[in-house]
């Protein structure tokens, strides 16, 4: 009993008129999350079925969706009970272990994209000693590396907030990002300086890797055959769309935790929904349709479903 007082409760104010529509925000929130769950486990599954797509663009691809579905775990459940709850609240461990998955993931991401945009230099400019270099050891250490470095920079602000003292019990969001620094007291200035560093080494360096890595290819791919450009559009184009796609979508996260209190509820709704919604829903529909093996084992996939 003891235990359940020295809880701290923190209420997710980020719902707009929840008692109006609850039913209709449940129903939509489900249905999308029953289709990221399906889409990105259906692409993971033929990678790993599949030998021929047992290459490392294949292997990054599969690592990608399968963070989309880490992700959404970790916040579709909450929503949905929130939206069938009276009250939406959320225990302030609960909520910096969200905040925890959440960045951890996202940084993966881009850690992920630029192990990607290597791979893809390497198949293209350098496609004799691709067998060499991207061997299964590198993979293996490319993969440990993006999801072990995010993890171990997120712990380090998230253990910090957990002994910081609160003077706010509302959260601006419906669910925890970064905006849960506004619940503190005193903003900690080793928080604030850790987190432009791991913003530096998660985001802003692999994306300038990216950009380098994709500007190199472009220039070899104009100067080569055309063959090497066609390889080039069909393989890059994918990573490309899910790398734009998901830097707005962090773009927007950094500007809803930074945005002032005056911003309208609706539109602060609108924005946060997009960032859970669109990128692991685009991520398969992006590889499903535009990587031309994966979309030939999808379609046999359902070509079989429909004949049995």
């Amino acid at each position: 009993m003891d235990d359940e007082l020295n809880v701290t409760y923190i209420t997710l104010g980020g719902h707009v008129e929840v008692n109006t529509y609850r039913y209709l925000y449940f129903l939509i929130m489900f249905t999308v999350y029953i289709l990221i769950i399906c889409c990105n486990s259906t692409i993971v599954y033929l990678v790993w079925k599949h030998k021929n797509l047992h290459e490392p663009m294949y292997i990054f691809i599969a690592a990608l969706l399968l963070n989309s579905i880490v992700l959404s775990t970790a916040i579709y459940p909450k929503l949905l009970i929130d939206f069938l709850s009276k009250k939406q609240i959320i225990s302030y461990s609960a909520c910096l272990f969200q905040f925890f998955i959440y960045y951890s993931i996202g940084s993966s991401e881009f850690l992920l994209l630029a192990a990607m945009a290597y791979d893809r230099y390497v198949s293209i400019c350098k496609p004799l000693q691709y067998p060499t270099i991207m061997r299964k050891n590198t993979v293996s250490i490319f993969l440990v590396l993006a999801w072990l470095l995010p993890a171990s920079h997120i712990a380090v602000p998230a253990i910090l907030s957990a002994k910081t003292k609160l003077c706010n019990f509302t959260l601006k969001g419906i669910f925890c990002n970064n905006a849960i620094y506004s619940l503190q007291c005193v903003r900690s200035s080793v928080i604030t300086i850790y987190g432009v560093v791991a913003l530096l080494d998660l985001a802003i360096l692999p994306l300038l890797f990216i950009i380098f890595t994709y500007t190199k290819i472009l220039i070899i791919s104009y100067r080569s055959c055309r063959e090497v450009r066609k390889k080039a559009a069909e393989t890059c184009l994918p990573h490309l769309l899910v790398l734009i796609s998901f830097s707005c979508l962090s773009a927007y996260d950094i500007f809803i935790a930074r945005v002032e209190s005056n911003f309208p509820e609706t539109a602060r709704l609108v924005m946060m929904l997009q960032i859970v919604l669109y990128h692991p829903l685009l991520n398969p529909l992006i590889y499903g349709f535009k990587m031309k093996e994966i979309c030939k084992h999808l379609k046999r996939l359902f070509c079989t479903s429909k004949i049995i």
